[in-house]
């Protein structure tokens, strides 16, 4: 009972700026805009600026004054709300990583430009394919991902499987530093001091375009089944022949989180499968 009650505490302070945000563009932002403009002009005016600038910055700040303390099982949008589990992990260089998951089949991601986000928008709306297209920024170790790989699925563009891979290194902080060891113990059996660099990586697949249930943002949908997004990349490396050795181990309990995105969730066995590339 008083877990629930915790629960519903933190989502309704989570809930505060999204009210405040709201109520600022419905009562100050577009009053100002239709004075000059158009009403429908004004009212998606003031939609963008409370969805995209103002309730993501009110959230981020939340977020800087309340810190989760635990071991991460899965990575975090910019505003801190839980996102795709960690499900896989990668031994080897950079070269290495990017060569093997390219010679599996797995295309790189382009830049966040300008450019590649009109591109992107054009293959959503026309159902053009764009095997190349940017990812959004995830964060895990403090910050967002290094690496992003993906896999097309057929000519759709709203359809893909996708990963992101953070390199396990120590920062800053002595939270960040411990949940580092962690990694390389599990990677490894040794601590930071051994030479082999670990990359921690969240796979999933994205279903179809849905709205962020606490900004109303259009992002992607994602599938539950997070746990055959890491057997995929796993089945796609040892048919490449690039795999040295695999790992299995287990990080946590099962678990069932939900997705920011409206009636959506993610589940995971709490397994990390970690590989060792050729």
């Amino acid at each position: 009972m008083i877990d629930t009650l915790i629960r519903l505490l933190k989502r309704f302070v989570i809930l505060i700026p999204g009210i405040f945000g709201a109520l600022f563009a419905t009562t100050e932002v577009f009053p100002l805009l239709d004075r000059s403009i158009p009403a429908p002009l004004a009212i998606f005016i003031a939609y963008v600026f409370a969805a995209y600038v103002l309730i993501p910055a009110l959230l981020r700040l939340l977020r800087i004054i309340i810190r989760p303390k635990h071991i991460p099982h899965y990575c975090v949008t910019s505003d801190g709300f839980a996102s795709d589990p960690i499900n896989i992990g990668l031994v080897g260089s950079k070269r290495q990583v990017t060569s093997a998951m390219k010679q599996a089949g797995w295309y790189g991601t382009d830049k966040r430009t300008i450019s590649s986000i009109a591109k992107m928008a054009y293959s959503v709306i026309f159902s053009k394919p764009y095997p190349t297209a940017p990812f959004s920024y995830l964060y895990l170790f403090g910050r967002k991902q290094d690496l992003g790989f993906q896999l097309p699925i057929g000519n759709n563009p709203h359809a893909r499987h996708h990963v992101r891979f953070w390199r396990a290194e120590p920062t800053i902080t002595t939270e960040q530093r411990n949940h580092l060891d962690f990694w390389e113990r599990l990677a490894t059996g040794k601590p930071k001091k051994s030479k082999s660099k670990l990359w921690i990586g969240a796979a999933s697949r994205d279903i179809g375009v849905g709205l962020i249930r606490h900004n109303a943002q259009f992002t992607h949908s994602v599938h539950p089944d997070t746990d055959a997004e890491r057997d995929l990349i796993v089945r796609s490396l040892r048919s490449a022949k690039l795999v040295e050795s695999t790992k299995n181990v287990k990080v946590g309990e099962s678990y069932k989180i939900r997705n920011r995105v409206f009636r959506s969730h993610l589940r995971s066995d709490g397994k990390l499968t970690i590989v060792t590339l050729k």
